[in-house]
């Protein structure tokens, strides 16, 4: 059975608005890295427009030269991944051909997922994942948090409805030469 993996940054504030901080080359190589593990991404419309066609362009652009090559290589483990399934009851079309649009069912549309062959599935964003820890659906977190303050922006799990707390374990811990840490945890 393929894990569902929630991977997001956030600032010590809790903070996970990209356009409020952007993460260095050594964070860039970790995402990248994760990635690559993935078959699938699930993802709502918001995050999924932000994604795409954004980093499938990066990826068959031709470099320039302010262009950073760590945000090229995970360009190109973007654009490999072989599935997006998008959760969303205002999105018509999607954006490519690995795309599937899904509007009911997010429960038993990632059991379903979850029970196919191949690599992990990874979600980020706010609202869906929020949705789906809800319903108890993530195996896993990946968490970066970045050694930064802003006092704005959408929050990490803002607005959840818990039925009753997640319990979760660390089971790593990854520190970066610019302060940043990457936690993972899993469900106890």
């Amino acid at each position: 059975m393929r894990k569902l993996i929630y991977a997001i940054n956030t600032t010590l504030d809790g903070c996970v608005d990209h356009t409020k901080f952007y993460p260095d080359e050594e964070v860039m190589e970790y995402f990248t890295q994760l990635t690559r593990d993935a078959g699938t991404f699930l993802y709502g419309r918001k995050t999924y427009e932000l994604m795409i066609p954004y980093w499938p362009d990066v990826a068959k652009t031709p470099p320039g030269p302010d262009d950073r090559e760590v945000d090229i290589e995970f360009a190109r483990a973007f654009d490999a991944v072989e599935k997006f399934v998008v959760f969303s009851r205002s999105l018509d079309s999607p954006k490519g051909e690995k795309t599937r649009i899904v509007s009911t069912g997010l429960r038993d549309e990632v059991l379903k997922l979850k029970q196919e062959q191949g690599k992990n599935i990874f979600t980020g964003g706010v609202d869906l994942a929020s949705q789906m820890a809800e319903l108890d659906l993530i195996d896993e977190y990946r968490i970066v948090v970045h050694p930064i303050i802003v006092g704005e922006g959408t929050r990490l799990f803002e607005g959840i409805n818990l039925q009753e707390k997640l319990r979760l374990k660390l089971v790593e811990s990854t520190a970066f030469n610019s302060g940043a840490v990457a936690l993972r945890y899993v469900k106890q």
